[in-house]
């Protein structure tokens, strides 16, 4: 017998015997069932409740940063304008392009293929990105993503390098970017420009062609463009001689938006506890899904007024259970979710956010370093 120091790796998705496999699945699925059964008008008319305050706060938040002659109101803006942007990223945008309101009759303005996103993302490749990839095989490596974000080193899939020394600092620089980056990330010119890190060099990309480069960087600036335009160049102009102060004031509400988005994604994602997968790993049945789905994830306690702000996006578990629920019924069912892991053994993870992303930044530290290999016995 040798001692060989090899990383240890966990592919097997649950420990539960078949039985308490099924009945999980099943509790799951009576959830499911019901909660589609139950989506209409009254989902309808919270988006469309949030769709009103979200132009009342742009409003207010735009004419204050343009009239605005101190800081108070110029603040008062700021916070008004990060409003809107906030709604719009997540509450709003987010389970639009999933696809939550296009079964709902009237509810034309949140339809997934033609709704437009009031942030720097291309709707089309965040549909097969986002919804495809990343719902479709959380965390397993090879098939999600999301296992790292540029140089951002997300779980112990992702193989370390040098760059991953200063990721801590990267990762709050891209935080404070965090919208435009997944621009970049998804479209495939991160790929093209440093690759993800991993033997496959490419996720969103086939090749470095010339044309690849240009469908890239067209979907790209097809959301860059006119945002960027919009926010540092044509609001700027209308307030004429105060063009540096909005341009200030939509700066700080953009990066009040990405800051705060950040924190909710990767509280949701990134932590000691969330399980990862090597290559290969696969699920038998929707149970096993269902149970890959809550390993991976985190929930956090926050108040009603800040999980709207989230898009119900501290109730990551059921997020990743259920992608199409609206955010209003994540909320909802998220105590029956959690007496449902609890009763058949499969963890569950939810505390305060502050404490979440404490352990996000601890996680984060510890894979910026080499991996300590774990010695295990080996038959030779």
């Amino acid at each position: 017998m040798h001692i060989h120091e090899v990383p240890l790796t966990n592919p097997r998705v649950t420990t539960l015997d078949e039985a308490r496999l099924q009945s999980f699945e099943r509790a799951l699925d009576a959830i499911r069932l019901r909660v589609e059964a139950e989506i209409g008008a009254a989902d309808l008319a919270h988006v469309e409740k949030m769709r009103a305050y979200s132009n009342g706060f742009e409003l207010v938040g735009r004419a204050l940063i343009h009239v605005s002659v101190d800081p108070v109101t110029f603040v008062a803006g700021v916070v008004s304008l990060w409003l809107h942007q906030q709604l719009e990223a997540t509450e709003i945008g987010h389970p639009a392009l999933h696809g939550t309101y296009d079964g709902i009759e009237g509810a034309d303005a949140f339809r997934s293929k033609t709704f437009e996103w009031k942030v720097p993302v291309d709707e089309e490749t965040w549909r097969r990105v986002h919804n495809v990839m990343h719902h479709g095989s959380t965390n397993v490596a090879g098939k999600d993503p999301d296992i790292h974000f540029g140089p951002i080193r997300l779980n112990a899939q992702t193989p370390w390098s040098p760059v991953h020394l200063v990721q801590l600092p990267v990762t709050l620089f891209a935080a404070a970017n965090f919208l435009a980056a997944i621009n970049m990330e998804y479209t495939g010119v991160s790929d093209l420009l440093i690759g993800n890190g991993r033997e496959s060099k490419w996720d969103f990309v086939k090749d470095d062609s010339l044309a690849t480069w240009k469908d890239s960087v067209g979907r790209l600036m097809r959301k860059w463009g006119p945002y960027f335009g919009k926010e540092y160049v044509f609001y700027p102009m209308l307030a004429g001689p105060g063009f540096a102060k909005v341009i200030a004031g939509n700066w700080m509400a953009a990066t009040l938006r990405d800051l705060y988005s950040a924190a909710t994604i990767f509280c949701g994602h990134v932590g000691e506890e969330t399980a990862d997968f090597p290559e290969g790993t696969r699920t038998r049945g929707r149970g096993e899904w269902y149970a890959l789905q809550v390993s991976t994830t985190n929930d956090f306690d926050v108040p009603l007024p800040v999980s709207i702000l989230c898009g119900a996006l501290d109730k990551q578990i059921e997020h990743h259970l259920f992608p199409k629920f609206p955010p209003n019924r994540l909320r909802e069912i998220a105590p029956e979710v959690r007496a449902v892991c609890e009763a058949h053994g499969v963890p569950y993870r939810s505390e305060g956010w502050g404490k979440t992303l404490k352990g996000v930044v601890k996680r984060l530290a510890k894979l910026s370093l080499p991996d300590r290999p774990s010695a295990v016995p080996v038959a030779g």
